[in-house]
């Protein structure tokens, strides 16, 4: 019997434009439920020790994916949110990797917000343990690709910055090609680098991803106080804890912070238009959102959308227009860079994962 192998050739820019895809992607539900632990603690035993602290066996679930960022491994490992594990180092691990994590969880009933999301920074053959519940998020990094001399405590302020980076970053890796890898990779060390052992001039190599959890911050300040007239870009400056100049020059991608809040406020207007099930009247939806003018908000909703807010409520009463489907329209970008990727998802200015504009970090959401 013959047998002929055609290889197809592929461009290299055509494999750089694919997306970034899991190098490991584990889940334990094809198992019997009493081996889906030992199987678990199987993933990591060259490196780890995992314990199940409290949750029966019989009941333990465990997804886990692995994404390459050139020598970063990024981990997110989902486990069933009713068991608490325990993770200790090993005397002799299999390799000797920084270890950044993230607890992406709390426990019922906590209101503590520092509770939902703990960071730790640790090495793997250094003496340590951990617990955590439902998801963690973790990047494994060679020993020598951040300063050696590192100490694994810092200061609240800034665990929680760089535990809001990785946040995102793990939101937004749907988001990421190939051609984009390298350059999140070495954005990511230097974020570390300048958080975890700071210096004037690593600071400055990491302004691209701090600028990302600036704006990410500054959205979520925005969307809380959106309807409020007191919503300015002085407030923003208060809330988020930088210069007026700095804020204008991370929302210049949306036209500035004023057109950026205007055009969410115009957004929030047009969602309520389009759902057949709010009676207010277009006036009262407008001035909801601070629009006390109906004339001048029917001028710039017509200028920003191409239909009137009359045309709108129009379609969505009769079902041709829902306000789910309804969001912000991609930035127009001619090249992609790790500065436009970053800010524009965190802008929440893309709706597809084809936009040119999409980046692997996004306003956490």
């Amino acid at each position: 019997m013959n047998a002929r192998v055609e290889l197809r050739s592929t461009s290299a820019a055509s494999f750089a434009d694919e997306p970034l895809r899991c190098a490991i992607e584990c889940d334990t539900a094809g198992a019997r439920a009493p081996e889906r632990f030992e199987i678990f603690r199987n993933w990591h035993s060259s490196i780890i020790d995992v314990g199940l602290k409290g949750g029966d066996e019989i009941t333990f679930g465990a997804t886990e994916k692995i994404w390459q960022l050139g020598d970063i491994a990024f981990a997110v490992i989902d486990a069933s949110p009713d068991h608490l594990l325990r993770w200790e180092h090993k005397k002799k691990p299999a390799v000797d990797n920084w270890v950044v994590s993230v607890k992406d969880s709390r426990r019922s009933g906590s209101a503590d917000s520092a509770s939902r999301r703990r960071l730790g920074v640790t090495n793997l053959t250094a003496p340590h343990t951990c617990e955590s519940e439902g998801r963690l998020i973790a990047l494994f990094l060679p020993y020598n690709s951040i300063d050696a001399s590192l100490h694994p405590e810092i200061a609240d302020d800034d665990a929680e910055f760089l535990a809001d980076y990785l946040s995102l970053l793990h939101h937004n890796l749907a988001h990421l090609r190939r051609s984009n890898v390298s350059r999140v990779a070495e954005a990511t060390i230097h974020m570390l680098a300048a958080v975890l052992s700071p210096s004037h001039d690593k600071l400055a190599q990491a302004q691209v991803p701090i600028d990302a959890v600036i704006t990410t911050r500054a959205i979520r300040a925005i969307e809380a106080k959106l309807a409020d007239p007191g919503l300015s870009p002085e407030y923003l400056c208060k809330s988020v804890g930088v210069s007026r100049s700095r804020l204008y020059r991370i929302f210049e991608p949306a036209g500035g912070i004023s057109n950026y809040i205007r055009r969410k406020r115009l957004l929030e207007t047009r969602r309520a238009l389009a759902d057949n099930a709010n009676v207010q009247s277009i006036a009262q939806i407008a001035e909801n959102m601070g629009f006390t003018d109906p004339s001048t908000y029917s001028r710039m909703f017509k200028r920003e959308f191409g239909l009137s807010p009359k045309e709108v409520r129009a379609l969505g009463w009769q079902g041709m227009l829902h306000p789910d489907a309804l969001d912000m329209n991609p930035i127009a970008s001619g090249n992609r860079t790790l500065n436009t990727l970053l800010i524009s998802n965190s802008l929440g200015m893309s709706t597809s994962t084809e936009a040119v504009s999409h980046a692997f970090v996004a306003s956490a959401g």
